[in-house]
This record gives C-alpha cells, structure tokens and sequence, in this order.
C-alpha cells in the first residue's frame, strides 16, 4: 500500500466505521450469563473493509448501541432452565480515534485505534433476584494493526461516494481489553451486569478484504476478520475463561454511496473455563454462538465523513446468549 494520495485521504472515515464497534467490546457480546469470556472483537464491528487502513491522519466519531438478551442457552443449545427470567438491556456509546502516520512500512500503512465505552446494563436472570441496573464506564480496548494492499484504487462510480479499492487486501494487528472499568462483581454474579470485566485480554487478529470488477453494481467486496481472545485470570473472582476465536464476516456491494449485504459473527471457544483451578460444571462452559444480520454503509465524502448502521440477531447458541442488537457509527477525518 503506497504512502499517501488526495484520493486515498478521502476514503478515511469509510474504513473507520469497520473500526468503530470493535471496542464495544465486552459489553456487547457477553458470552455467559453470569462469567466467562469476553470478546475484544465485535458484535457490530470489523464487518466491512476489516483489512483497510485510511491514509494519514487522525480520525475520530462515536458510536452507540443498544442491545436486548432474551435468553441463555446451555451447552445443548437449549434455554438454561435455572435461569427463569432473563432479560437484559444495553445502552452502550462513546468515542474512538484512528490515528495513522505517514510513513511506509513494508508497503503498508500502520495504525493506531482506540475506544472507551459507557453507559448502562440493566437486566434479570432469575426471579429471585429484582432486575438491577449498572453503569459507568466499560475497559477501553486498544489495537494496533498493519495494512498491506495488493489491488488498485477505482474512482467511485457516482459523486459523494468514495474510491474502491479493488483487489485484495492483507491486515495483522494486535488488541488489548484493559480492566479499569467499572466492575461491579456482585452484580456480574446476580444479574448478569457490569460494564466491565475485570480481566485483561490480549488479542492478535488477521484480516483479508477482496473486492470485485463491478460485475453487478460498483463491486461486491468479501471481509472477515479473525480475533484470537487470550485472557488472564480475573482477580477478584479467580475466574479463568479458555481461548476464544471471534470471526466477523459480511459479503456486500458497493452501490454509488452505500455499501450493503449480509454480515455475521461466530465464536467458538477451545477449550473448558475454571475457577480456583477447577473446571466449571458441567462442561466448563465452552461457548459456541453465531449471529447474522446486515450491514449499510453511506458515504458523505464532502465532509469527509460516513454513516453505518448494523443491526444482527443470534441464530446459534450454546453457553451463549439469544440477542438482538443494533449498532449505529459516525466517523470523520479530522485532519
């Protein structure tokens, strides 16, 4: 990927918003129903373009979410019959940056991104204990990624819109989950809520976007990215959740200013979480959980700025939640 370019600027805030969920984090995807592993990738993030870096530049924008949990599934994929009455709401937002230098390395770009979440969780799991709420502030999350490109910049069919980079596209990066949130441990252990984890998470990932000739409108593009979740041990809980794999995915099509199409998330973990040392019963908890939805994205390219909105649903859980979700971004350069 060569340095710079007026052009290559302009795409900025496009690439951004894949960025921009991402560090919902934890609050987003809570994996079980009352400890357990907490994906540093999205639900709602590296969708679209996940292997793309912007020109250099600083970038920022917001983003916010709202979130329903309507149920828990055990390790069969069935609803947990203990768990009576769950119900759990997210109002989860803030800021996040982007920030890439001009310089070369290897023929790509590198960057630096980062997002603090907060807001509120309320919800219920069983009927004895009343619904309770928690908020404050969620772990920032952290990654630093390279981007190389291997295709060539397509001029955008229609004004407003942004040049295509058309061909494939490689990206590596690393994450870290940082547990200086908010954490309210009895909470987490009653009713499921606290907009934070208590752990550290460090997470490598990889990330490959292909997009086409413009063979049914501007081109279809093919992403995925792959977050590899390695997790300390919580200390207040001695809770140790297994290695999680996190692959987000959408197929979409670029059509004069929008991009839209099918996007998903599966996570798998592969191995049994412990506590004190010992396996938690009676399967250590082995999350397995898929969820699908679309993704729109629409471009303001004389404000050099973007607008995305996801929304999914769970289609597959086992140790997992059954939710709906909508995730909504805007992000701009700023200079």
């Amino acid at each position: 990927m060569t340095a710079g370019g007026t052009k290559r600027h302009r795409l900025a805030p496009y690439y951004v918003l894949i960025l921009a969920a991402i560090w919902l984090a934890s609050s987003i995807k809570p994996s079980h129903a009352v400890e357990g592993a907490a994906a540093a990738g999205p639900i709602g993030g590296s969708d679209i373009r996940s292997a793309l870096l912007p020109g250099p530049g600083f970038y920022g924008g917001a983003v916010g979410l709202y979130n329903v949990v309507n149920g828990f599934n055990d390790g069969t994929g069935h609803p947990a019959a203990v768990l009576n009455a769950v119900k759990i709401k997210d109002w989860i937002g803030g800021p996040f940056f982007l920030y890439v230098p001009n310089i070369d390395v290897a023929g790509g770009r590198i960057g630096v991104a980062g997002f603090w979440p907060s807001g509120q969780q309320c919800g219920q799991l069983v009927s004895a204990f009343p619904r309770r709420c928690s908020g404050g502030a969620g772990d920032p999350y952290f990654e630093f990624d390279w981007s190389r490109s291997f295709g060539q910049l397509r001029p955008p069919s229609v004004s407003g819109a942004y040049p295509i980079r058309q061909g494939l596209t490689l990206a590596f990066g690393v994450g870290a989950l940082l547990p200086v949130g908010t954490y309210n441990q009895q909470l987490q252990k009653t009713n499921a809520v606290t907009l934070a984890g208590d752990t550290f998470d460090l997470a490598p990932n990889v990330a490959v976007t292909y997009t086409t000739l413009p063979l049914i409108a501007d081109g279809t593009e093919f992403s995925a990215k792959l977050y590899w979740n390695d997790y300390a041990t919580n200390p207040a809980t001695q809770y140790h959740a297994s290695s999680l794999f996190d692959v987000d995915f959408a197929v979409t099509e670029h059509v004069g200013r929008w991009q839209i199409g099918p996007a998903g998330d599966y996570v798998f973990q592969v191995g049994q979480d412990k506590q004190f040392g010992v396996v938690i019963p009676p399967d250590g908890r082995r999350l397995e959980y898929m969820a699908l939805g679309a993704v729109a994205n629409y471009d303001i390219a004389e404000y050099n700025a973007a607008i995305k909105v996801k929304a999914n649903e769970t289609v597959l859980a086992q140790n997992g939640v059954v939710a709906k979700l909508i995730v909504i971004s805007f992000a701009k350069k700023f200079f």
